[in-house]
């Protein structure tokens, strides 16, 4: 199995790994992101896959450093939620709903659009009614996201909604008020400035 530890800014890091569901018919690359960002005196993992025990580097990593929560940030984004409770016995936060077949064992602390988690980190609102709540880390300007955007081929797009010019990028335009200088998304190329982020907007959503 692939994997991949990058750096991103002071106390902000992320993994990549092949995503066990994923295949050829998949509208997304089978590479995705899991962020670990640390502020406020608390280690938050945001949409968590486990590496593989091989992925030695991750696994110290984390263990130097405990998390000390888990932040599911889509419905379907569950991944390895109970791994990671069980294993640092941490609080959990994410949506009050879930898929039928794909709901976690943990018992989440609910969170919407404008909620402030521990460490300073706020849910934000990205138009798109898919329950999916982007998170604003203000410590590292930075605003993290399950699938409100992707980046296939490394090009960031918006991911295409029924709604998508009425709901969905006025609520993304909306977050440029927020002084960020980049984000982070799950699928693709995970990491993209400001500027990539104002032309995603522009740009015809990916409809896969």
């Amino acid at each position: 199995m692939q994997w991949e530890l990058r750096d991103v800014a002071d106390g902000l890091w992320l993994w990549r790994i092949e995503h066990p569901s994923w295949s050829a018919e998949a509208d997304w690359e089978p590479l995705v992101t899991s962020t670990c960002v640390a502020a406020g005196g608390e280690i938050a993992l945001l949409d968590p896959l486990a590496p593989p025990e091989e992925a030695a580097n991750v696994w110290e990593r984390l263990d130097a450093h405990p998390p000390t929560m888990v932040v599911v940030l889509k419905p379907d984004h569950v991944r390895n939620v109970d791994l990671f409770v069980r294993r640092y016995r941490t609080r959990a936060f994410g949506p009050s709903l879930f898929w039928p077949d794909d709901v976690p064992e943990t018992e989440l602390e609910a969170i919407e659009p404008g909620t402030e988690l521990p460490g300073g980190f706020v849910a934000l609102y990205d138009g798109r009614g898919r329950n999916e709540t982007p998170l604003w880390l203000p410590e590292q300007r930075t605003i993290v996201f399950s699938d409100a955007l992707t980046a296939p081929g490394g090009e960031l797009r918006a991911w295409a909604t029924p709604w998508h010019g009425e709901r969905a990028l006025p609520a993304l335009r909306a977050l440029l008020d927020l002084p960020f200088e980049r984000v982070i998304v799950s699928h693709g190329e995970p990491v993209h400035d400001r500027a990539e982020y104002e032309r995603a907007l522009e740009r015809p959503p990916w409809t896969g």
